[in-house]
């Protein structure tokens, strides 16, 4: 099924639980619930799995978009933002020096795999 109205959802997750966690009870309970005739579309078993478990793990029927990258970026500024620039700048440094003596240590062959342009 394409887009199915909240409704739906609700429903089949009801009917799920009210079954038994029978798939083929909820679907004969969609099709009565929603007059829907005997060749006409009703939920797949996968359908009414996956919106249990969605509903199970998100505790919602509603599906969620994607956040959008601009979103990202924003929720990454807004945790960055109250954390001291000094103490970021001593993590950064510590970074970079260990990185630095892990070069040394390996004497170079971590880069083994890494075409240079020349």
């Amino acid at each position: 099924m394409e887009t199915c109205p909240v409704e739906h959802r609700v429903f089949v997750y009801d009917a799920f639980v009210k079954s038994g966690e029978s798939l083929s009870v909820t679907q004969r309970l969609f099709r009565r619930h929603f007059s829907v005739g005997r060749h006409g579309a009703v939920p797949s078993r996968n359908t009414i799995l996956l919106w249990v478990n969605n509903f199970r793990a998100t505790g919602s029927v509603v599906k969620k978009k994607p956040p959008t990258l601009h979103g990202l970026k924003e929720a990454i500024r807004q945790e960055i933002r109250p954390i001291d620039r000094q103490l970021l700048a001593r993590v950064m440094d510590d970074l970079k020096k260990k990185r630095l003596e892990n070069c040394i240590q390996e004497d170079g062959r971590h880069l083994t795999n890494i075409n240079f342009k020349t």
